[in-house]
């Protein structure tokens, strides 16, 4: 009874993010479990317990790095299993016990509103459950959507009941930027000329990696204009700085890494270089919004060249924006940034985007953020390049450099070193996803004993000191 009763008492003290934490770890080991079971393995022959762990967490934080092919290793069984997990992951768990306490009529408590004003990094508690609601029906008519579209794609080549199971996997890891494909050894290669397929998976995979808040505001804006209260171009400078920026840097990214790729990899003949030029062009957007955290794959990434492989690390570590199924330091993140950097440059005291100044305390968040991310992917990558030093598979170091950006932001991309990781290797890109999917600033918050109060209450005098 005492016994109940103090693991009562531990659950409440649970700040919101120990549980988002302590929850995405349960959803990795419930699905290294269910991968381990015979009936997730072709032919029956389980794969090992670092692999199954390694491709639960890939799947649980939408990262979709493989250390075994996930079309010949997998049965249907396991695949669904995958499935699943890159949808729980990508929604985020307590998006989805919401959605079950909505169906079945559970009042959402107090407590429960928190936990999901964490996962989904929002300001207050007012409206969470209708934001819940309204970010679990746009997921799934987007996802049914770019189902039905690739399936009428898919029966071309496969039999109609597999031609509808790939249609919704894709869908699913399109939507949530997972990453994972039952394509084949060689990703989405075969349809790199395929340019409908190629136009859904990218518009699932930045619709996707908007953000839940981006699409509430679009929405409502479409709702004006409908309705005539206001035109258009009204409308849009009514919509939220955040959304502002959100589409400016996506639109910004995606079509300067385009250029860059197709400038770097149009006379490459191990990438671009034998297409024709619709090809190229298409084949380099879709690089490039594959590196906003998606991961799928259409060449050979080992053989881009080092300017390429560069910009997609530079791309995946930027990732896609805040509340989104996507990784990375998110794209507002690097916008403050960037703004900070020209204002400093031109003598201004205040950092402002479209006519509105950004807070100090969302500048500091974004340099810590920054400074985080970094320091991770340094860590990991002198690590790896420690534990992989006696690899028999023959690597560089750009490789393990690439494979732990991919890693931390949850892309999937690889130069195809993955599979060959030592098992100390393998659980350090583990822990880098799961830490690229909690967030830096969620794990520090999870860990420390106490959180700051908002508000200094000492003020100390100020003192220059020299910079640069």
């Amino acid at each position: 009874m005492d016994d109940t009763r103090e693991i009562a008492k531990t659950k409440m003290n649970l700040k919101p993010t120990q549980v988002l934490a302590v929850g995405f770890l349960a959803l990795i080991l419930l699905g290294t479990l269910l991968l381990r079971l015979p009936a997730s393995n072709v032919g029956g022959i389980s794969a090992s317990w670092v692999d199954c762990l390694f491709t639960s967490t890939s799947a649980v934080c939408v990262t979709g790095l493989n250390v075994v092919p996930t079309i010949h290793q997998w049965s249907t069984f396991g695949q669904v299993v995958i499935m699943l997990l890159i949808q729980a992951g990508g929604l985020g768990f307590m998006t989805l016990i919401s959605c079950v306490f909505l169906i079945l009529g559970k009042k959402i408590t107090l407590r429960e509103r928190m936990i999901i004003q964490e996962s989904l990094n929002q300001n207050n508690l007012r409206g969470l459950v209708r934001l819940v609601r309204g970010v679990a029906l746009a997921t799934f008519l987007f996802e049914a959507v770019g189902a039905v579209i690739l399936t009428f794609r898919f029966l071309k080549d496969y039999p109609l009941d597999r031609s509808i199971f790939m249609g919704i996997f894709h869908s699913i890891s399109a939507f949530c930027n997972a990453g994972f494909d039952i394509v084949g050894n060689a990703s989405l290669a075969p349809y790199i000329s395929d340019l409908p397929l190629n136009i859904t998976m990218c518009t699932l995979i930045v619709v996707g990696g908007l953000g839940f808040i981006v699409w509430s505001d679009l929405f409502h804006m479409l709702q004006k204009v409908r309705k005539g209260n206001h035109s258009f171009s009204v409308a849009l400078r009514q919509m939220t700085l955040h959304t502002k920026v959100v589409l400016t840097m996506t639109a910004g990214l995606i079509i300067a890494g385009a250029a860059l790729f197709f400038a770097f990899e149009c006379l490459n003949p191990a990438t671009f270089g034998v297409l024709p030029l619709g090809d190229k062009i298409s084949a380099s957007f879709f690089q490039s919004v594959t590196c906003r955290t998606a991961g799928f794959s259409e060449i050979n990434q080992n053989s881009m060249t080092y300017a390429s492989q560069l910009l997609s690390m530079i791309l995946m570590f930027v990732g896609g924006s805040p509340s989104s199924t996507a990784g990375g330091i998110k794209t507002v993140t690097m916008a403050v940034l960037l703004i900070t950097l020209i204002s400093v440059s031109q003598g201004r005291r205040t950092t402002h985007i479209y006519r509105k100044d950004i807070p100090l305390f969302v500048l500091q968040k974004a340099i810590t953020i920054f400074l985080v991310a970094l320091g991770v992917i340094c860590a990991s990558t002198m690590l790896l390049t420690f534990t992989e030093a006696g690899s028999p598979f023959r690597h560089e170091f750009l490789d393990l450099l690439f494979e732990n950006v991919s890693a931390f932001t949850t892309t999937g991309l690889s130069t195809g070193i993955t599979p060959a990781l030592s098992a100390a290797g393998k659980l350090i890109i583990s822990l880098e996803m799961y830490i690229g999917r909690i967030g830096p600033i969620a794990i520090a918050s999870a860990l420390s004993r106490r959180q700051r109060a908002f508000s200094e209450v000492v003020e100390y005098p100020e003192e220059s000191v020299m910079v640069g």
